[in-house]
């Protein structure tokens, strides 16, 4: 079944994309949940109207993130958290939260649900992989370094 999105969902497609999905995946939980709409031949006609009409508002838009893409990548992402003495294991964890929470104090607001840290979640200290989703085709690979703070 061919549906077009109406919203973003994760490992699927960004909005306004065309994908097929098994029946009852569209019928049972895309489409009840405002997700997705059938891709009927006027719905396809409609959508193509839409892009065409809006690409030049697109552009700009993947320029703007661009922009944000490039103050991204010259953070460097240091983020701070308690250890036991002679332990490299943190007390609780860093998760997407904290690296959003970051970017924010240093002028890039992101959203957490556009951040994704590679394992999920940090629970040591080092270097992290991150990724950094500011448009559908912009996205920013940064370094995530937990340094320790002694707990007393």
């Amino acid at each position: 079944m061919e549906v077009i999105l109406v919203k973003d969902v994760t490992k699927l497609g960004f909005v306004d994309d065309i994908v097929e999905v098994k029946n009852g995946f569209g019928r049972n939980f895309l489409i009840p949940q405002g997700l997705a709409k059938i891709a009927t031949p006027q719905a396809k006609k409609q959508l193509a109207e839409v892009l065409k009409q809006r690409a030049f508002k697109e552009q700009k838009m993947v320029d703007d993130a661009t922009v944000i893409a490039e103050k991204i990548k010259a953070l460097e992402i240091k983020l701070a958290s308690k250890v036991a003495k002679g332990s490299n294991k943190l007390f609780g964890s860093i998760t997407t939260i904290d690296v959003a929470k970051f970017l924010a104090t240093n002028g890039v607001e992101v959203e957490k649900k556009f951040i994704t840290i590679q394992g999920g979640s940090i629970k040591a200290l080092g270097k992290y992989d991150a990724k950094v989703r500011l448009h559908r085709t912009v996205v920013v690979d940064a370094i995530v370094e937990v340094v320790g703070e002694v707990a007393k």
